[in-house]
């Protein structure tokens, strides 16, 4: 089989270019990242494609799938851009797909394309898929849910499959995932560093480890599974979960004062994550991952605490890898993150 698989210098590509380089069914991977690394990895060669402006088609052509990842966070402050890069970029990647007459899509949706839902009982795949309005990483994963019930209409025979993961981590994700959602303010901390934890009423979120994402995406390939699949590792977490992983001592803060600070902080350019995000977050619903452990044959290895024990672990050490999303020290260091907060 040979593979295609863009995004694939970040957080889950980097595990899943691994995964299916290490699994006797695959013969070849072709990574695509808007830059590329100085990263080798088995049966992987690379080529540096932007989704919104490259000509897709002649890469796609003679793969077995399509493994799509690719996903700009930033800047939240330019919806528009997010949209190019995330809708219209996605979009040319389907088309490609159809053209290219490849005859396998796996597209990276997540628990963000879910509407608000409850915290006391976990919801399958049917679920409705309308987003959270308030953010743009919600309204684009909700959007291209459409996008594919489009495509799988004018295709049926091309086979879809949309993972929809939680919160995925890895230690040498760390840094970037800090660069992403906390800011250049953020310093590295772990257990025992950070004193006390705003106790939110109502936040509970699921998590889970990369290299369980990636698994998912292996076994979503090599399968003839099609549909949807929630990910997601146990136990579901709060922030009685979070205060033991830190050996901090909770303190009852309202939501509506730790989405005043958000603001505030999204305002003045100091904290990427934008106020509509924590909205969103807030009313994930709890998934239930039965139909991936029963149709896919998926089980997670690691425990959700264990994967966040694992972040928090690479926050304090800087830890990153040797691509240019993961790196830990970019060019610039922090003062440039401040400087382009809103680029």
């Amino acid at each position: 089989m040979r593979i295609v698989v863009t995004g694939a210098t970040g957080n889950v590509g980097t595990s899943v270019v691994e995964a299916l380089g290490r699994d006797a069914d695959v013969d070849s991977v072709l990574g695509l990242a808007r830059r590329e690394p100085d990263w080798t990895a088995p049966k992987t060669e690379w080529a540096a494609a932007d989704v919104v402006t490259a000509d897709l088609v002649p890469l796609f052509r003679g793969a077995d799938a399509v493994i799509h990842l690719a996903w700009a966070f930033h800047p939240t402050h330019d919806s528009a851009a997010t949209w190019r890069t995330n809708v219209i970029g996605s979009t040319r990647v389907f088309d490609a797909v159809a053209a290219a007459g490849v005859p396998a899509l796996v597209h990276a949706s997540s628990v963000g394309a879910y509407s608000p839902g409850p915290k006391d009982r976990a919801v399958d795949e049917s679920w409705p898929t309308h987003g959270w309005p308030g953010a743009s990483y919600t309204r684009e994963k909700a959007y291209l849910e459409r996008v594919l019930d489009a495509f799988e209409g004018a295709h049926p025979d091309r086979r879809v499959v949309r993972l929809r993961p939680g919160f995925i981590f890895k230690r040498e994700a760390a840094q970037e995932q800090r660069r992403i959602f906390g800011g250049p303010l953020v310093p590295n901390v772990s257990a025992g560093l950070l004193p006390v934890l705003p106790d939110i009423p109502g936040l509970r979120f699921q998590t889970l480890h990369t290299s369980d994402v990636a698994e998912a995406y292996r076994l979503a390939v090599l399968g003839d599974a099609r549909g949807a699949f929630n990910l997601a590792a146990d136990p579901v977490v709060g922030t009685a979960e979070l205060a033991d992983l830190l050996g901090a001592r909770r303190i009852r803060v309202p939501a509506t004062v730790v989405r005043g600070l958000i603001w505030a902080g999204w305002q003045l350019n100091l904290v990427p994550a934008s106020p509509g995000l924590f909205d969103a977050v807030i009313r994930l619903p709890i998934m239930d991952t039965g139909r991936a452990r029963r149709d896919l044959g998926w089980t997670p290895r690691h425990s959700s605490l264990d994967a966040l024990r694992e972040f928090f672990e690479g926050l304090r050490e800087g830890a990153g890898f040797s691509t240019p999303p993961l790196t830990p020290r970019p060019s610039g260091g922090r003062l440039r993150e401040l400087l382009t907060s809103r680029r």
